[in-house]
């Protein structure tokens, strides 16, 4: 079999891998975690506030930690046991007695799915070294998850609507199962390692490495003024069809299906795209249009244009989500892919935070619409100041991808532990 075919085998076992676990997982988060909390356990602001910083934190040091783990094994060892671990974290959920107990088996949840998270976002390069198939592969990635995003809530509210909510995390057990199964048959490339230090000397490494590569830099700076932005919304986006636009819950689930069309559009759309596309100068442009985008969303109280907005949008985070993982893939030396996705996974899950520490202090002061709008204009303006940055990006040689090396099923005992 030819290694083109080879890869494209390998990456439509990730593809579907990706969206059965992720569309357990949507379900779980969405219908099972919130409505365990808000129908099962009567939280109230406060409550859901620790229970998504509980979540947000775990998070945050499984990505840091994943990352060492997939220099240190790759990304299909990390996932296969990653798979494997959140079978009985899912389950766990079901014995909550009490928000307090739900928030922490909620962390022990987000500790070991960050690990997947990561390790799905550090895999393209360990499938090919084609600039091309990078960005394709990349995109594949991105369309599953977005439409496991589509498709996960609405399996767990068919399930919650004849079954119960705890069936849902059966679901996301059997899910993990099956993603572990495919992702088992995939072959990878056998990259070069560097000398093992200690895990936190390694985790101290991927920050700095990052941080001093002028091409890294810029594109985590990107990456987390981008979440900024969706955390803000994500933040007040209830309240504002609430109180702006008028409408009820059931709202906020066709517009968010509206965003999941668009970001599926915008991931596939972007695969067929030139390669000269893919850019830090269009990277940053893109950012500068997620706000744009968000202004058209956010801008009215009319229903009609927030529809619209959230196609448009959509569309917009869907090229821009695979083109910035590319860059940052590209521009990773080998050995190190791990360590500096798992550092761009913690900016973004702290710009998702952060928001909800000083958003709701903004709203109370000058209005719910009012701070999103402000939001999206701060993105506008940063992505006009970095615009020289990204010319200058773009004039630097790239670090290349390593040449090929064997696709191999690794053949060493998989183990979470360094």
């Amino acid at each position: 079999m030819a290694a083109g075919a080879r890869i494209d085998t390998n990456l439509a076992r990730v593809v579907i891998a990706r969206f059965v676990s992720r569309s357990g997982g949507e379900a779980a988060f969405f219908v099972g975690i919130w409505g365990f909390a808000a129908f099962e356990f009567d939280a109230d602001p406060a409550g859901l506030a620790l229970l998504m910083g509980g979540l947000g934190v775990s998070s945050l040091i499984g990505s840091a930690l994943a990352g060492v783990l997939v220099d240190r094994f790759d990304p299909r060892r990390v996932l296969i046991v990653g798979e494997v671990l959140f079978v009985p974290a899912a389950l766990s959920i079901t014995l909550a007695g009490s928000l307090l107990q739900l928030t922490l088996l909620a962390s022990l949840l987000g500790l070991v799915g960050a690990p997947v998270f990561t390790a799905i976002a550090a895999i393209a390069p360990y499938l090919t070294d084609d600039e091309q198939q990078l960005v394709r592969a990349n995109s594949a990635l991105e369309a599953a998850g977005t439409a496991a995003f589509v498709v996960g809530p609405a399996l767990g509210a068919v399930i919650v609507r004849f079954w119960s909510i705890d069936w849902i995390f059966v679901l996301d057990a059997a899910t993990s199962l099956v993603g572990a199964a495919l992702i088992m048959t995939v072959k990878v490339k056998a990259l070069a390692h560097r000398e093992q230090r200690g895990g936190l000397a390694e985790v101290r490494e991927g920050f700095r490495f990052s941080y001093r590569s002028r091409q890294l830099r810029l594109y985590v700076l990107l990456g987390t003024v981008a979440w900024i932005l969706y955390g803000t919304f994500s933040a007040l986006e209830p309240l504002y069809f609430r109180d702006v636009v008028g409408t009820g819950p059931e709202a906020l689930g066709w517009i968010n299906a509206l965003f999941g069309l668009g970001m599926v559009g915008g991931a596939t759309w972007l695969s067929r795209l030139p390669s000269g596309f893919t850019s830090a100068r269009t990277a940053v442009a893109l950012v500068a249009l997620n706000g744009l985008g968000a202004v058209i969303y956010a801008g009215t109280s009319s229903l009609v244009v927030v529809a619209t907005g959230a196609a448009v949008w959509g569309t917009i985070i869907g090229l821009f989500t695979p083109m910035h993982r590319t860059l940052v893939h590209l521009n990773s030396p080998e050995g190190m892919i791990g360590r500096i996705t798992g550092t761009l996974q913690v900016h973004v899950e702290t710009a998702h935070l952060l928001p909800l520490v000083i958003v709701p202090a903004l709203a109370a002061r000058f209005g719910v619409q009012a701070v999103m709008l402000g939001a999206a204009a701060v993105l506008v303006l940063i992505s006009a100041a970095v615009q020289g940055e990204a010319r200058a990006v773009d004039r630097l040689r790239t670090v290349p991808v390593p040449p090929p090396g064997p696709l191999e099923v690794a053949d060493e005992p998989i183990s979470p532990n360094p």
